[in-house]
């Protein structure tokens, strides 16, 4: 049995973002500055609680589709969650759901 390994390759590439503010509004560092920064509060909040709530980066797979597919399941559970967080955190959600799997599934059926 063969297993395959993720090949890690350096490559530059190009990307390409909308604004409805003009090119010279600001100047290449703060247009930087501006996406960086969009892009890092997606980070934060998206992928850091898909990642400490759910393992993400525990993930081992290599396949695009599937790492994209369970990124979806995660992103729709924890929305399904933050409709009935109220003032509990998160983690307090998790480890009260952890030993209520009858309720995971109710609110799951209800969705």
């Amino acid at each position: 049995m063969s297993v395959k390994k993720c090949q890690s390759q350096a490559s530059t590439e190009s990307r390409y973002y909308l604004s409805s503010a003009p090119p010279d509004q600001y100047s290449p560092e703060e247009w930087l500055n501006l996406i960086r920064g969009h892009w890092g509060g997606i980070e934060i909040r998206n992928h850091w609680r898909r990642d400490v709530l759910m393992g993400e980066d525990r993930s081992r797979s290599c396949q695009a589709n599937l790492l994209a597919n369970l990124a979806l399941i995660r992103n729709a559970l924890l929305s399904l969650l933050s409709e009935r967080l109220g003032e509990r955190s998160l983690p307090h959600f998790r480890e009260r759901f952890c030993s209520t799997p009858k309720q995971c599934l109710a609110i799951l059926a209800a969705a």
